[in-house]
């Protein structure tokens, strides 16, 4: 088969095999406004049609070397038409002006700059609280609190009891209490959320 190189002579020739981007962007200018009548009739849309006319000259415009095409014409309209579906298809995925307003009421749950600061300044405290444990109760805490360590292992860790593990959880959580201001739970939960070694 033999290889033409497309010139605006040969709009003539329907089925010259054209191997450039750059013959094909001469033919979008050439064909250019037939090309969006064409696209108006089968889209609906003289808007659409010259977006998708425009995304197919920036194709063609990234691509210099696209391969051997038969009907350059034919081809360009296919682009164009595949280039107005996918518009379709992301302006589909849009939000709605209402559905935009529904986003805008939802209550945001982030905590404001008051509420924010507020935390920090508790974690300091319980961070003071913590420092002023001894060792092996702030050790112990941390065991259970924060790595989740089953009260038998820590009992084992220490070579205590399970209950001298949960007393000094007890006292732990009274002096964090105490220092942050808040009152000890009078149902001190004495396990922390794991329960077994698994």
């Amino acid at each position: 088969m033999r290889t033409v190189a497309w010139a605006p002579f040969s709009i003539a020739r329907p089925f010259a095999v054209v191997t450039s981007g750059t013959a094909l962007l001469q033919l979008l200018l050439v064909r250019y406004d037939d090309l969006k009548r064409r696209l108006t009739r089968r889209l609906g849309s003289a808007e659409l049609a010259g977006d998708a006319l425009q995304d197919t000259f920036i194709r063609l415009e990234r691509s210099p070397q696209i391969g051997p095409v038969r009907n350059p014409q034919a081809y360009l309209a296919r682009m164009a038409l595949n280039i107005a579906a996918n518009h379709r298809v992301a302006e589909a995925r849009r939000l709605t002006v209402s559905e935009t307003e529904a986003l805008l009421d939802i209550v945001d749950d982030a905590p404001d700059p008051a509420r924010a600061a507020e935390a920090k300044s508790d974690i300091d405290a319980l961070k003071r609280a913590l420092a002023e444990l001894p060792p092996r109760r702030r050790d112990i805490f941390m065991a259970a609190w924060v790595e989740e360590i089953s009260h038998a292992e820590i009992a084992e860790r220490y070579d205590v009891t399970v209950r001298t593990i949960q007393i000094e959880l007890k006292h732990a959580l009274e002096h964090c209490s105490l220092r942050l201001g808040r009152s000890t739970p009078k149902k001190f939960a004495t396990r922390p959320r794991r329960l077994s070694s698994d």
